[in-house]
């Protein structure tokens, strides 16, 4: 028997969604923040008996924060179990328990935790008359949650995801329509607690490993003490008499001692001689209270670890963090293998962020070694050694649209083929995919080197910072990858970025041609035709599907990165690309012409020269913030990141005032030396004009600081600051980028 889906409505982070799991490993995928603690939380509450009872009654920090008002809403935790045995003890648990009547066997079940108003409040909000907003409002106004009830129940029969569902048993608010029906059947028989599911099962939760030495200092999470005293109990009383009366005799010993029993009379005849006789007690001992029970005495059993080959054993606190977090995961293991052992109906083991302070190569063979037959484990993670290894038909992958978290299956629809294809690929390349909260694709080094060099050069924010990942698929087969961004799947914003390859100079054949222009031109043209094959494959591939979207270059990254105004980078980097006098001044005069056949070949020509990787890194020294990024890179990001935040344009804003700065300051210090007035008076008009210049340069730095401040207070759009920038410096390579925001 295993969980199949786990369904959340208003708990915490999470408005409405569904993670749908598997017999076996599973995974859950998403960065901090994201929701992993409350998933796990949430399935806890209706499965881990060690929790305090208490747990159950939710509280208002319990409701998603997306809702205006929590007040009359429901929050519901749902599981559904799938494969459910046929053996008696459990077909027991779940016709009785679940309250699945009237059938013989059950192969599903559910299993729900709901949070809602009591019995009162439900009748008064179904007499609410229809559409009578301010008899609504009143009457949530006085609700609290003392006003809450929760329940358990078994046997439901709808899909609380859905949110028609959802105005059905709970009410729409917005109409203010409410059922008559107070106890709907479709949510399941109500469950008393002593037939609670947790106590039939085998479960085990590890939490994320942040401060595991105070859990070894606390009795109650100390895993040691809890596997102790789960043995402590089965100790015969025969095997235990010896150790008892060793105990009672070193009590006895203690207690005997010379010292000890001097302490005793100073103590009585001190009393005697401050009180007297009359006010004295009537008799006093000193005894050794050390246990003769052994629970007790298992408690005081501590663990000493020798982690290095000296023969040193020390405390967990002495440990490294590494080690102390391995042998409490190694511990909560060893208490599940124990209860495992006991319980038969079914097991299940979360896993809770094994990666924190675990060495890389741990953190991979753990999961590849921990199976347990019969047994479903979940784990949560945001490390990418462990989503690398995590089937990808088993993974939940946890992202935000549209403002709410979600959870994804990105294997969700796709055939045993494809979703091979993609595991395969995330086992070779090591991508933190399945984490990007959007992609760029793209197919080769260059566009993997330059294209974060670009764009924190220019906007001075990187990928990260705007939270796209960049992944190189190394081939133009972006299909097998992006399959995964859609509506079924994966719904994040991925960008691809592939070259047409046209042709840049004549292609067609003459007689003089020789055999190296014949084999060039014929390669041009294969390249061309395999550009447009290319395009038309991937814009049917795109149509219809919201999240992907290809952005060509023209040609070739280098040779549009040329046409783009970017000549000057190239001639930069000739020095690290030529050492011939005469082949560098021809590739000077090359990259300087406007004629694209002309730095075209050049720039393919020094890509060859170096390695079209190696000529990345070259090329990368050479850009700054006076760098123009070609509009299909600029687009593709724009599409990736979707909406720009006003602190993101504050940030590209700044960052490109305070370059403006910086460039004033430099030309003014170098036009300033460059100027002897002693010695060439007549220059005194030119210096008169410069300074001018200058001036009216940072009275507009001023003036577009003012701007900046105010945008950011809100009292300015961002339209008219893209309107004052061109205005003030017109040059700056930003407007263009501004122009599409």
């Amino acid at each position: 028997m295993y969980i199949s889906k786990l369904s959340l409505v208003n708990y915490r982070n999470f408005s409405n969604t569904k993670l749908i799991f598997s017999d076996g490993i599973n995974t859950i995928i998403g960065e901090n923040g994201s929701g992993k603690t409350n998933l796990f939380r949430a399935i806890r509450l209706l499965l881990d008996d060690s929790m305090r009872r208490s747990a159950l009654n939710l509280e208002e920090k319990d409701f998603c924060r997306d809702l205006k008002d929590w007040r009359g809403h429901w929050i519901i935790i749902g599981l559904e179990f799938d494969d459910v045995s046929a053996d008696e003890a459990i077909q027991s648990l779940f016709l009785h328990g679940t309250g699945t009547v009237g059938i013989s066997s059950v192969s599903k079940a559910t299993y729900n935790l709901i949070f809602r108003p009591k019995t009162t409040v439900r009748t008064s909000l179904s007499l609410l008359p229809a559409g009578d907003k301010n008899a609504l409002n009143t009457l949530l106004s006085t609700i609290t949650i003392d006003d809450y009830e929760t329940i358990v129940t078994g046997k439901s029969s709808v899909d609380f995801n859905d949110p028609i569902v959802y105005k059905g048993l709970v009410g729409d608010f917005e109409h203010v329509v409410f059922s008559n029906e107070l106890n709907p059947p479709e949510i399941g028989w109500k469950i008393p607690p002593i037939l609670s599911m947790a106590k039939e099962i085998s479960f085990t939760f590890v939490q994320a490993l942040r401060d595991v030495v105070s859990d070894f200092h606390n009795n109650r999470t100390n895993p040691l003490s809890t596997l102790l005293k789960s043995k402590s109990g089965q100790i015969g009383h025969a095997d235990f008499e010896p150790i008892t009366q060793q105990v009672q005799a070193l009590n006895s010993a203690i207690e005997s001692l010379h010292d000890v029993t001097d302490i005793k009379n100073d103590i009585e005849n001190t009393i005697n001689d401050t009180v007297g006789d009359a006010y004295s007690p009537h008799s006093m001992s000193i005894k050794s209270d050390l246990s003769d029970e052994a629970e007790h005495l298992f408690r005081s059993l501590k663990l000493f670890i020798s982690e290095s080959d000296d023969g040193y054993e020390g405390a967990i606190h002495e440990m490294s963090l590494g080690g102390a977090n391995l042998i409490y995961l190694t511990l909560k293991l060893l208490e599940f293998k124990y209860q495992k052992a006991n319980q038969a109906i079914a097991n299940f083991l979360l896993i809770e962020e094994p990666e924190a302070h675990i060495h890389t190569h741990i953190q991979k063979s753990l999961f590849d070694k921990l199976r347990y037959s019969n047994t479903q484990i979940i784990y949560s993670t945001h490390s990418s050694h462990i989503s690398e290894v995590s089937n990808i038909r088993n993974v939940n992958v946890l992202g935000k649209v549209d403002g709410k978290y979600e959870a994804f299956q990105p294997a969700m629809g796709l055939t045993n083929e494809q979703s091979g294809f993609v595991q395969r690929y995330l086992d070779a390349i090591r991508s933190n995919l399945l984490f990007a909260k959007s992609v760029i694709l793209v197919e080769g080094d260059a566009e993997e080197i330059l294209i974060p060099t670009l764009i924190k050069n220019v906007l001075g924010v990187s990928l990260d910072e705007l939270g796209i990942s960049l992944v190189n698929i190394r081939s133009t087969g972006f299909e097998n990858i992006a399959m995964l961004f859609h509506d079924d799947r994966i719904r994040k914003k991925c960008s691809i970025i592939t070259d047409l390859d046209e042709t840049f100079f004549d292609t067609v054949e003459v007689a003089s041609d020789s055999d190296e222009m014949k084999s060039l031109k014929k390669k041009a043209r294969g390249s061309r035709d395999a550009g447009i094959a290319r395009k038309t494959k991937l814009d049917s591939f795109c149509m219809g599907n919201q999240w992907i979207e290809t952005f060509y270059a023209p040609h070739t990254f280098e040779v549009d990165f040329i046409a783009a105004g970017n000549s000057n980078k190239f001639i930069k980097a000739l020095g690290d690309v030529y050492t011939d006098p005469s082949t560098l001044s021809l590739s000077k005069t090359e990259l300087e012409s406007t004629d694209i056949a002309i730095f075209g070949k050049r720039a393919l020509r020094m890509a060859k020269h170096s390695g079209k990787g190696w000529f990345a890194i070259i090329l990368g020294n050479t850009i700054n913030s006076n760098t123009r990024i070609p509009d299909y890179i600029i687009d593709a990001v724009l599409f990736a990141h979707g909406h720009i935040s006003s602190d993101v344009l504050s940030k590209i804003l700044n960052y490109r005032i305070n370059k403006i700065i910086r460039n004033i300051n430099k030309q003014e210090r170098k036009n300033v030396d460059a100027i002897d007035l002693e010695a060439n008076p007549e220059n005194s008009e030119n210096v008169s004009l410069w300074i001018d210049y200058i001036s009216t340069q940072r009275s507009q730095i001023v003036a577009l600081k003012q701007d900046l401040t105010s945008f950011r207070a809100g009292t300015l759009d961002f339209n008219q600051i893209q309107i004052n920038m061109q205005q003030y410096f017109p040059n700056d390579k930003i407007n263009p980028i501004l122009a599409k925001l």
